[in-house]
């Protein structure tokens, strides 16, 4: 089996550069195979995901085009998938790249387990983490449910370094047969959204690297103030390329290192942020719960709204009338994304003004994303309503009327979003017209809604059901 061709798995892993299973692949010289497979575990994503991942798939798909290779597509099973293929090319392994969030770990572990039963090599290896969440622990061998201590354990731990591209990678003398990605319709759940949301989407490993670049070369001086500032342009916005395996997170962490090591003043800040990414991984692994209930089970007797009322409706339409939300939430729907001062204003408003469950707002969130992630999304919902890890105190309501004079004191971002009652509209507002469902009933020309709750009345209602909970 020395020359038979390595299957190579790819899922959240788009990229050649610093791809550990890749560069193990290529030093055997046999064969490989690079195959995505559209399993029950893709289809499950949300509209948007689906979407920026088949931007992600077409992408790679060509760039491996210019090294002489395919990207293999099938859809299935994907045990089933994986099987057939090998008994179409006579592969003897199959290499990928780990996932670690639960539902996937439990697929890998199910197919890796038969596979070696059917007698092929399996080999899986790092590469959507920095730190492998079973190889960090407390003193006390236990794991982390505070961030800060687990951030000044791995914060001075070696790293190896990135891995280059290849420069070739050796190929079958016979491919197997490749589904089009056209018929797999990743676009379809965005229906008349889709081409809005596409022009928000900076898709491919160039593109992360320029964005990386870009934000060490003009941006990390300032991002300890400017990320917390939602009217400007202050952040990475890597997550998005994270999330795709676009960029591995080692590049983005021995990039933030030499900055740090070149004074440039933000750079701890955006390595803790890699490591609060890490974090949430971390919980995932040790406490799976995270995900689908309450860490916190004290928390589970809380009479949270568990309803689709037309609070929650407004809530996610962006007409609440509480400029600051329903800029968040318009953001959010037309590019996929939304800034992180908003993520935590738009998740309190909903747990403790509307005392909403927080599983709503992250259901909601897991179909709008472009930058989903299974473990970071749970950890921040459940951050913004107190029940999980490192949680915010129940007595911190934010009010969004003072966050909004505060963090956009001109308006700019509000402007930006919302465009009823104001004479000439920003093109972004009215695109957010452009994208929703017909039939909500929305038109730019609507009158602006009043409040759907008082701010302050919200506050004492949800301090009181937090005191007595």
């Amino acid at each position: 089996m020395t020359n038979s061709p390595i299957i190579l798995w790819f899922r959240r892993d788009l990229r050649l550069t610093d791809h550990e299973a890749l560069s193990a692949a290529v030093r055997t010289g046999r064969p490989i195979i690079p195959v995505f497979i559209r399993d029950p575990l893709l289809d499950e994503l949300g509209a948007a995901a689906k979407l920026r991942m088949g931007l992600g798939i077409e992408h790679f798909g060509a760039e491996l085009a210019k090294q002489g290779s395919k990207l293999i597509l099938r859809s299935g099973d994907a045990l089933t998938v994986l099987r057939k293929l090998i008994g179409e090319t006579g592969a003897g392994a199959v290499y990928w790249s780990r996932l670690y969030d639960p539902a996937n770990k439990t697929r890998d572990i199910q197919i890796k387990a038969a596979l070696k039963d059917n007698g092929v090599e399996v080999q899986s290896f790092t590469g959507q983490l920095l730190f492998e969440p079973w190889t960090v622990e407390t003193k006390t061998g236990g794991f982390y449910k505070v961030f800060t201590p687990m951030w000044k354990t791995v914060r001075d731990r070696a790293l190896p370094m990135t891995l280059p591209a290849p420069g070739t990678m050796p190929t079958p003398a016979d491919w197997p047969r490749s589904e089009n990605l056209n018929d797999w319709k990743m676009a379809a759940p965005m229906q008349r959204g889709a081409e809005i949301l596409t022009q928000y989407c900076v898709v491919g490993e160039l593109a992360a690297r320029d964005r990386l670049d870009e934000f060490l070369e003009d941006k990390i001086d300032s991002y300890v103030k400017n990320r917390d500032i939602p009217g400007v342009d202050g952040t990475s916005g890597l997550s998005e390329n994270l999330t795709y395996g676009e960029i591995s997170p080692r590049q983005c962490w021995h990039a933030g290192w030499q900055a740090l090591h070149n004074g440039k003043s933000g750079a701890e800040t955006f390595l803790r942020e890699l490591v609060w990414r890490e974090f949430a991984y971390h919980l995932a692994h040790h406490t799976p719960h995270l995900l689908t209930g309450n860490w916190k089970s004290e928390w589970d007797s809380f009479p949270w709204n568990k309803e689709e009322n037309h609070k929650v409706e407004a809530w996610k339409q962006g007409r609440t009338g509480v400029p600051f939300v329903d800029a968040a939430m318009r953001e959010l729907y037309v590019t996929g994304v939304m800034h992180n001062r908003g993520r935590m204003i738009v998740a309190s408003y909903l747990t403790k003004h509307l005392l909403t469950d927080w599983k709503i707002g992250l259901n909601w969130f897991a179909d709008c994303l472009i930058d989903w992630d299974p473990c970071s999304n749970a950890m921040g919902w459940q951050w913004a309503a107190g029940s999980g890890p490192d949680a915010a105190p129940y007595f911190r309501v934010f009010n969004p009327v003072s966050q909004l004079d505060k963090f956009d004191p001109k308006r700019s971002y509000a402007d930006r979003w919302i465009a009823e009652g104001k004479k000439q509209p920003t093109e972004t507002a009215r695109s957010y017209f452009d994208m929703v469902p017909k039939h909500w009933g929305l038109s730019v020309s609507d009158d602006y809604p009043a409040p759907i709750v008082d701010i302050k009345d919200g506050r004492e209602r949800a301090l009181h059901a937090y005191k007595t909970r």
